[in-house]
C-alpha cells in the first residue's frame, strides 16, 4: 500500500485550498442505537445523509432537557434511526406475549427529543423505528405486533430474510404530501424489518403510503411542516449503490438548511408581531415565563420560533356607550396594561418594556426580547381626550380606534354608520395622538372612518391586523384602493392570521396567509406590508399555529425569493420605521 494513504495532511491542504468557495452545509443529528458498548449507529444514515449535502452528527440518548435543547440550537434537522421496539407503557398500554426487545432509556429520550423538536420546527425524518417513535411522541398509537393486533393480519411479511439493500414488497403513495412530490405518487418496492407499525396516526400527522395489506408504511405533517417518516430503511438501498431512496435525504437536507436560514435571519434581526391579545388570559393566572397550553405566546415559545418583539394589547369589548360603561372600559384597560408591565418586571432577565424603536433595537442587542403596550378600542377613552395622554405616557404605542362596534370617535366596519366616519369627537382624538406621537391603528374600522384618518391625519397611520378583502371579501378587510391609499400616505398594513380573514369558509392555512402577504406586497409594495397574527384573539393557522411557528413565514418568504433586507421590513422594520415618524413627529 502506497504511504500516499496515509498523507492526511494532505486531504487538508486540499480542503483548505477550497475553502473561500465552502458554503455551510446543513447539520442534521442522528439519534444513536443501543448496542454491546452503549450508543453505536449503522454506518448507512451518515454516509446517506454526507451523499445528500448533509453534515451528519450522531446524537446519543440522554434525558437532561437543558442539554437537549441547547443541542437544537445547534442542528438544523433530526434523522431518528432504527432499532428495537417501543416500550408500550409509554402508550398506556401492557406489553402482549409478541413483544420484543425494548430499551427504556432511548425511548424516553427519544419521545423528549421529538416533542422538543416539533415545537422549535426542526425537520425530522424517521426511519423504520423513527416513524413509530414520531407517532407516539406527536399523539398517535402502535401496534406491538402487527400479527397480533393488526385487523384481520398482515397478508404480507413484514421482516424479510432477504438482504438489508434488496426490496420484498410494495407500498402504495398517496395521491399528494411531501411523500407524492418526491416519488411522483405510484409504487415504491421497499424493504422491510419491522413487526410494530402505526396503528393511528393522531391528531398531528397524516398517512401518505400504505402497504398492499393496509399496514401504514409513511406518515407526514398534517400541519405543513418539515416532519416525515417512513417504515422501511432507504440508508440500506444507498450503501448498496442504489440511489433510488436518495430523493428521502437530500429532502431531509434542503428542508434543513431552509430551516437553518430563517432560523438565523430571525437571530440576526428584530422581529415584530403587531398585535396580539395575550393579556385576555392574565386573569386566568397565566404565567407568560412558564409554558402554557392555554396560550399561543408565552416566553417559551416566542423564543422557539425567532419572534423577539410583541405588541401586546389591552383589548377591550364594545359595550354599553355611557358613564359607567366607559369608567369600566377606562379601569379594565388600566389592569390589563398594568398585568403587561408587571409581567415584563417579573421576568427583567429575559424581557423588557418597549416605548420606541430604539427601545426595541436596544434589548435585541441585549438578547432580551421586547415587549409593547396596545390598546384595541378608543373605547376605552369614553368621551375624555385626556385619556390619551393617560395612555401614552404609560407606554401605549398604538389604540385601535374601534373594534366591533361603533363608538364615541368612529365608526366600525361591524358597526351602524352612526357617525358617517370619524365622529367630531374623533377628529380631536386624531389630533391630540398626533400631537402625543400615538399611531393610530384602523383595523377594525370602517371604509369611511378610514378615509376620513388618513386625510386629517398628519403623520402615517397603521392596520395593525387586516388581510386583504380582494382574497376574502369581509367587511374587515382593506380593498385595494384602501392599501394604495395607506401606501401612499406612508402607513404599514399588516397581514393578519384570523382564519375568518383569510378564507370565508374558515378553513385557512399557511398557504392563505401567504397568498393575502404577496398580494398585499404586490399592491402596496414591500415597504408597507407587515405581520399582525391576533394570537390569542383567535388568530393562528395551521403551519403558523402559535409564536413558535412563526419562523415557518420566514422559510416561506425566503424560498419565495424575498430578501433579508425585503424579509426585515416585513417583520417589524416597516412598522417600526412609522413609529418613528410619528414619535418624531411629535417630539419635533
Amino acid at each position: 500500500m502506497s504511504t500516499d494513504y496515509f498523507d492526511w495532511r494532505g486531504c487538508y491542504g486540499g480542503w483548505h485550498a477550497t475553502f473561500p468557495l465552502r458554503r455551510r452545509r446543513p447539520v442534521i443529528g442522528i439519534t444513536g442505537n443501543y448496542g454491546e458498548k452503549g450508543c453505536e449507529l449503522a454506518e448507512g444514515y451518515y454516509r446517506s445523509l454526507l451523499r445528500a449535502g448533509a453534515v451528519p452528527l450522531i446524537v446519543p440518548p440522554y434525558e437532561e432537557c437543558d442539554a437537549m435543547a441547547d443541542m437544537l440550537e445547534r442542528v438544523d434537522g433530526l434523522l431518528l434511526s432504527g432499532g428495537g421496539d417501543l416500550n408500550p407503557l409509554f402508550m398506556g398500554e401492557e406489553p402482549i406475549p409478541e413483544l420484543h426487545s425494548v430499551n427504556y432509556r432511548r425511548d424516553k429520550a427519544e419521545l423528549l427529543l421529538i416533542r422538543m423538536a416539533y415545537d422549535r420546527q426542526v425537520p425530522m425524518l424517521g426511519i423504520c423505528r423513527g416513524i413509530q417513535m414520531l407517532t407516539v411522541a406527536l399523539g398517535g398509537t402502535l401496534y406491538q405486533d402487527i400479527g397480533a393486533q393488526a385487523p384481520d393480519g398482515p397478508f404480507i411479511k413484514h421482516d424479510q430474510s432477504l438482504q438489508r439493500g434488496v426490496p420484498s414488497h410494495t407500498v402504495e403513495v398517496c395521491t399528494e404530501g411531501i411523500l407524492h412530490r418526491l416519488f411522483q405518487g405510484g409504487r415504491l418496492a421497499v424493504n422491510s424489518f419491522h413487526h410494530q407499525a402505526v396503528r393511528e396516526p393522531g391528531p398531528l400527522l397524516r398517512v401518505c403510503a400504505k402497504a398492499p395489506d393496509g399496514i401504514v408504511e409513511a406518515v407526514e405533517s398534517a400541519e405543513y411542516k418539515s416532519v416525515l417518516g417512513v417504515q422501511w430503511h432507504p440508508e440500506c438501498f444507498i450503501e448498496q449503490g442504489d440511489e433510488s431512496m436518495l430523493p428521502l435525504f437530500r429532502w431531509l437536507t434542503a428542508e434543513a438548511a431552509s430551516f437553518a436560514g430563517a432560523r438565523d435571519l430571525h437571530r440576526r434581526s428584530v422581529v415584530l408581531d403587531s398585535h396580539c391579545d395575550t393579556p385576555m388570559f392574565f386573569e386566568q393566572g397565566i404565567r407568560i415565563e412558564q409554558r402554557d397550553s392555554r396560550i399561543l405566546v408565552d416566553l417559551h415559545k416566542m423564543d422557539e420560533g425567532g419572534l423577539n418583539t410583541s405588541i401586546m394589547v389591552a383589548y377591550l369589548p364594545q359595550k354599553e356607550r355611557n358613564g359607567t360603561g366607559h369608567r369600566q372600559a377606562r379601569e379594565y384597560a388600566d389592569l390589563q396594561l398594568s398585568r403587561i408591565r408587571q409581567m415584563v418586571e417579573d421576568n427583567r432577565e429575559y424581557v423588557g418594556l418597549a416605548c420606541t424603536p430604539d427601545d426595541v433595537y436596544r434589548l435585541h442587542r441585549e438578547g432580551r426580547k421586547a415587549i409593547m403596550q396596545g390598546i384595541e378600542n378608543g373605547y376605552a377613552i369614553g368621551r375624555e381626550l385626556g385619556l390619551l395622554k393617560h395612555y401614552r405616557d404609560q407606554g401605549v404605542v398604538y389604540l385601535t380606534l374601534c373594534h366591533n362596534g361603533d363608538n364615541e370617535i368612529c365608526d366600525s366596519a361591524r358597526g351602524q354608520n352612526e357617525h358617517g366616519g370619524l365622529s367630531v369627537f374623533g377628529r380631536e382624538a386624531v389630533a391630540e395622538m398626533n400631537r402625543l406621537g400615538m399611531m393610530i391603528d384602523l383595523s377594525h374600522a370602517s371604509e369611511k372612518t378610514f378615509y376620513d384618518v388618513l386625510e386629517l391625519s398628519s403623520v402615517p397611520v397603521v392596520c395593525s391586523h387586516s388581510s386583504a378583502r380582494a382574497l376574502c371579501d369581509v367587511p374587515r378587510n382593506l380593498t385595494d384602493a384602501q392599501m394604495k391609499a395607506l401606501a401612499g400616505r406612508g402607513g404599514v398594513a399588516q397581514v393578519t392570521l384570523y382564519e375568518g380573514f383569510l378564507r370565508k369558509d374558515g378553513n385557512a392555512s399557511i398557504e392563505d396567509v401567504m397568498s393575502h402577504l404577496y398580494h398585499m406586497i404586490d399592491v402596496m409594495g414591500v415597504e408597507h406590508v407587515g405581520i399582525g397574527t391576533d394570537f390569542d384573539g383567535d388568530g393562528g393557522v395551521p403551519g403558523c399555529a402559535a409564536a413558535n411557528e412563526v419562523v415557518n413565514l420566514t422559510r416561506r418568504m425566503l424560498a419565495e425569493g424575498l430578501t433579508e433586507d425585503e424579509i426585515r421590513l416585513i417583520w417589524g422594520g416597516n412598522f417600526l420605521r412609522v413609529m418613528r415618524e410619528v414619535q418624531h413627529a411629535a417630539v419635533c
